[in-house]
């Protein structure tokens, strides 16, 4: 087994699951249930609504589906844990020519996505663009005013439409948690002290754009940051720390969406079924009557 693990190349993964689509039934929920650590299926029970659920869920499976096929670790051989800001991380098994692996999920709008470098420090956001739950845009903006640089909001408010504002602030909120997640600080750091230049203003679906600049504290950071909509409503945002990586080919697709059958092609049940488990989902709603920015300002790993 040393041996194989020694043979393992990794290239950087880039995945995607349609989880706002995924209306899984009893067989497949619990047998997804089996497939995830006892803890991590009691913290997906504790979601209030089937959508988050759904997005946790998919979000584990696809860190196992990283491990147990690039790592060739076993599936029910796999053990995560979490750093105590939140971000999982993998107990044990790391190849030795491999230390600084690194992989992060996050789910938002309609999908979950990974990333995973095997060299390089690495942190995914995805936003979903969309109206304030409640007032106008121009509330929504006051009341975070203060999670964003001057010039930052000069290059939000600078868009012509009430849409294009939000749509770049969305943008800008993606490339921000990249880079927490990136660094696992979680909640508390202060936004103010990244500022970013997104270039170009306008991006088109399917095309990997890495011209975007950071700052961190007025000093120009050897990160990179990779941007992507994987539809006219998500952006997706990855940060990739102390990099001179090149550039990947804009007309090169990031992101692989996979279907439910790919999430699951290598997964191995390591508990035993809970009937119970697919009650408590079905007795959740799907997702608030009365849709709110409340996801804004979470860190999801």
């Amino acid at each position: 087994m040393q041996t194989l693990r020694r043979s393992v190349v990794m290239e950087s993964v880039r995945w995607a699951f349609p989880c706002g689509r995924w209306a899984p039934g009893r067989e497949d929920w619990l047998l997804c249930a089996r497939c995830v650590q006892p803890e991590e299926k009691r913290r997906i029970a504790d979601f209030m609504f089937t959508r988050d659920a759904k997005a946790a869920m998919a979000g584990r499976l696809l860190i196992r589906k990283l491990i147990a096929e690039k790592l060739q670790i076993p599936w029910d051989k796999v053990l995560l844990d979490r750093t105590a800001k939140g971000k999982p991380f993998l107990v044990s098994g790391v190849p030795p020519h491999l230390p600084n692996f690194s992989f992060n999920v996050s789910h938002q709008g309609d999908y979950a996505v990974l990333a995973a470098e095997p060299e390089l420090q690495v942190g995914v956001d995805i936003m979903k663009t969309d109206r304030p739950g409640s007032g106008s845009t121009e509330e929504f903006f006051r009341i975070m005013h203060r999670q964003f640089t001057e010039r930052e909001w000069h290059s939000i408010k600078s868009m012509g439409s009430d849409w294009a504002q939000l749509d770049m602030f969305y943008r800008h909120w993606a490339l921000k948690e990249s880079f927490i997640k990136a660094i696992g600080v979680g909640l508390g750091f202060n936004l103010q002290r990244i500022e970013f230049e997104v270039s170009p203003l306008h991006m088109e679906r399917g095309k990997v754009y890495t011209q975007t600049k950071m700052w961190l504290d007025d000093e120009d950071e050897n990160w990179s940051f990779e941007e992507m909509l994987l539809d006219e409503k998500h952006h997706v945002a990855v940060a990739l720390g102390n990099t001179n990586k090149p550039p990947k080919s804009q007309d090169e697709p990031m992101f692989t969406i996979l279907s439910y059958e790919d999430l699951m092609a290598s997964a191995v049940p390591i508990t035993t079924e809970d009937p119970n488990y697919w009650n408590t989902f079905r007795s959740k709603q799907e997702s608030p009557r009365r849709q709110s920015s409340s996801a804004v300002g979470e860190t999801i790993t």
